[in-house]
């Protein structure tokens, strides 16, 4: 884990891998569910949160699985019904098609017309991005880690009159790697979940064929 050694790379470079996790649980730590937990210690959720996580590709599916082991009740909203009936496998309580229900007013009914205590957006998209914001209670905080585009909000309503707070969440350190290996390694978190395909070194070129296509979920290259 860590990547690949190269001129100058030395052991403090690289994150030491529990010995309970597979090498493919080590790719995926250090990209999006690496991502994923930065974004939930930037959210600082715990047991007490209830979180909504749009976009349920493989950040969002590893944020689902990480906030559910931190006690978190957690709502995946996606608009893609093979993600949402994959949600609870990852461990949400509750899963919302937002193509054929207004997650807004879902979070609300699932909450008492409360709101979440955290809300993430993962997709980048402004709608979810706007509906993270629309759907989180009164002082709240909403994280975006979702790259590209944009997002339009009604900031009296949707910010200033709930005080919300809302952060950017991007990188993290090797610290944040290794610390994240081990949440994983310690809550049993089966973070190989999120690869839909498995291939070996000598099927690269098919791999990143099949990756062009973007047809499939989150892919790893094993050897």
């Amino acid at each position: 884990m860590g990547g690949f050694p190269h001129r100058g790379a030395n052991a403090v470079k690289l994150v030491p891998l529990p010995d309970e996790l597979s090498f493919a649980a080590g790719a995926a730590i250090s990209c999006g569910t690496g991502t994923a937990y930065g974004a939930l210690t930037r959210l600082d959720v715990n047991a007490r949160d209830t979180l909504a996580v749009f976009g349920q590709g493989p950040v969002g599916q590893a944020a689902v699985q990480l906030a559910a082991a931190m006690g978190a009740e957690v709502v995946a909203v996606d608009i893609a019904a093979e993600r949402v009936a994959r949600a609870r496998e990852f461990g949400a309580a509750h899963a919302i098609d937002s193509t054929s229900a207004d997650p807004v007013e879902a979070i609300r009914e699932l909450t008492g017309g409360k709101g979440v205590t955290k809300a993430l957006d993962c997709s980048g998209a402004p709608p979810a991005r706007a509906a993270a914001v629309k759907s989180a209670a009164k002082w709240g905080t909403v994280a975006f880690v979702g790259e590209g585009s944009t997002v339009t909000l009604d900031v009296s309503p949707d910010l200033i009159r709930k005080q919300l707070t809302v952060v950017g969440s991007y990188t993290f350190s090797l610290v944040g790697q290794a610390e994240c290996a081990r949440f994983i390694a310690r809550h049993g978190v089966e973070a190989d979940l999120v690869f839909t395909d498995r291939w070996r070194l000598d099927d690269a070129v098919a791999a990143y064929a099949a990756f062009d296509r973007q047809t499939g979920g989150k892919a790893v290259i094993e050897f």
